[in-house]
């Protein structure tokens, strides 16, 4: 019977890996790892690594105190590495647009009433509500893995983050 060892990779400690393509073409596949994606990143760059329609997953270097943000849609934060605390904050005025697609920065400190915060270890996923604004502070670099919409602030370096052959 075969053998299998589970390993957890980190920022700090991953194998890139990759696709072994078995009699196909290799251009039908891409791979990028996040946290090799994330360790060229600048912090709270949202680089994609992977799409499907309009909804994309974004890999995030957390570092220090992000800006506020805000989505007309729900966002999910999944820690893969580190620890980060969500702040939320529930607006007095809107800052962001029903129509818009994806977050977007909210300039300055905006005003309105503390929802509280969420200290998400690694593993641990965050719900960010629509409408609402959120930051995000690590103590340390960690890794965000964010589920949202495609907005003006995704990044993508397909050419440079993925396998292609």
């Amino acid at each position: 019977m075969a053998r299998y060892t589970t390993a957890f990779a980190s920022l700090d400690s991953y194998d890139k890996g990759g696709v072994e393509v078995i009699n196909d073409d290799p251009r039908n596949y891409v791979f990028s790892n996040m946290f090799d994606v994330a360790s060229s990143a600048a912090p709270w760059e949202k680089v994609a690594v992977a799409k499907n329609m309009e909804y994309v997953l974004e890999v995030i270097r957390a570092d220090g105190t992000s800006g506020w943000r805000a989505a007309p849609h729900d966002e999910f934060a999944l820690v893969v590495d580190g620890g980060v605390v969500v702040e939320l904050l529930d607006p007095d005025e809107p800052h962001v647009d029903a129509d818009a697609r994806g977050s977007v920065a909210v300039d300055g400190e905006p005003t309105g009433t503390a929802m509280g915060r969420i200290t998400a270890g690694r593993g641990h996923m965050a719900l960010l509500p629509a409408g609402r604004c959120y930051r995000f502070h690590a103590d340390r670099p960690s890794v965000i893995l964010l589920q949202t919409i495609e907005g003006p602030d995704t990044v993508y370096r397909w050419a440079d983050i993925c396998q292609t052959a």
